[in-house]
């Protein structure tokens, strides 16, 4: 979905965002015992027409951090501007009008569907919750969403049980296209389908990007697949962005020591290369997002910790020899050609568990 979008007006902001979810205890009385440290400081940039991928491990913040987008999730604090309006504070009533261009695919085809109703009416929703037209009207704008995304028109009446994954996960890109979005937020939309139907609705969500031109945040784990339809790669870590760059930049050249462990464990098609590529193995597991760890937040499991890295958070920045719009969150970037499977940190393994 590669496009020139360098030069167009931000669609989405989002300014030090923070998005904590409250352990609480007690029968009677519910008190806060922690917090759960799902987004914390993240601030990013999705112009219009562009397709900004979201990568990460499970549990790192990215679909937590898409659901504040849509303001599906209250942010904690932070701000959050859509098409030049703050929408941080407005109420469900208030941010209503909003909903209309900005929509949501969910990962799971099967849960995101009501199996107890037709096809023809899950997509209809939007029409009918924001009031588009009469009851007879909807049914060829919905017949008609049905065959934009491949399928077939007649079956409008059949429930989601007689579709596959891949059918029902069209019946969910046809519910997001309904009211013409702005943006749509893809939650792993492939994930849980077959390689082959994978490449079937990434293609499909190309076409449509081409035709309505449309905003896309993607998320996902795999990294072949964001690098596909992305234009630019936010990489997460424990709720924040440690990198943020042009998807060949990133692939070409990753600066973060997250960032190459997770290109390192990505697929390669040619057998030649995956055989000639060193692994990096990271230590230790991911801390918990309850109490997470001080400075830098990737320093229990980087090979190139250091102490700085336990006592300070590096700021997100353009770093020596980087172009502005590639940003890394490290004290010690990896250079070009440096082999992480032979550094060693340089920090005990107590001030690593802190």
């Amino acid at each position: 979905m590669s496009t020139d979008t360098t030069s167009a007006e931000p669609l989405v902001e989002v300014q030090d965002a923070v998005k904590y979810f409250p352990i609480k205890q007690g029968i009677i009385v519910k008190r806060e015992v922690g917090r759960v440290h799902a987004v914390e400081g993240v601030s990013l940039t999705v112009r219009r027409g562009e397709t900004l991928g979201l990568v990460g491990e499970t549990g790192c913040g990215k679909s937590t951090l898409a659901r504040c987008i849509t303001k599906l999730h209250p942010l904690t604090s932070g701000k959050l501007m859509f098409e030049g309006q703050d929408i941080t504070g407005l109420s469900r009533s208030q941010v209503r009008p909003y909903r209309r261009r900005m929509q949501m695919i969910f990962q799971d085809p099967y849960g995101s569907l009501n199996p107890r109703r037709r096809v023809g009416s899950i997509i209809g929703d939007p029409f009918a919750i924001h009031g588009e037209g009469e009851r007879d009207e909807r049914k060829p704008k919905v017949q008609e969403l049905m065959e934009l995304v491949g399928l077939n028109p007649e079956h409008y009446n059949r429930f989601p049980a007689e579709f596959s994954g891949g059918q029902r996960q069209r019946i969910g890109v046809a519910r997001a296209l309904a009211l013409k979005p702005s943006l749509i937020v893809a939650d792993e939309p492939v994930s849980a389908l077959d390689v082959s139907i994978q490449a079937q609705v990434l293609n499909l969500l190309e076409d449509l990007q081409r035709e309505f031109s449309l905003t896309y945040v993607f998320i996902s784990h795999d990294l072949s697949v964001v690098r596909h339809v992305s234009d630019r790669i936010a990489v997460m870590y424990l709720g924040q962005v440690v990198e943020l760059a042009d998807s060949e930049e990133l692939h070409d050249r990753p600066r973060h020591p997250y960032t190459n462990a997770l290109l390192s464990a990505a697929s390669i098609a040619d057998p030649d290369q995956a055989a000639a590529r060193q692994r990096i193995v990271l230590t230790g597991d991911v801390p918990s997002p309850i109490a997470p760890p001080t400075g830098c937040r990737f320093h229990p499991r980087c090979p190139k910790a250091q102490e700085i890295c336990v006592q300070q958070v590096p700021p997100l920045l353009a770093r020596s020899g980087d172009p502005d719009s590639h940003l890394t969150a490290c004290h010690f970037p990896v250079e070009p050609g440096e082999d992480l499977t032979r550094v060693t940190a340089t920090i005990p393994d107590e001030e690593r568990a802190e």
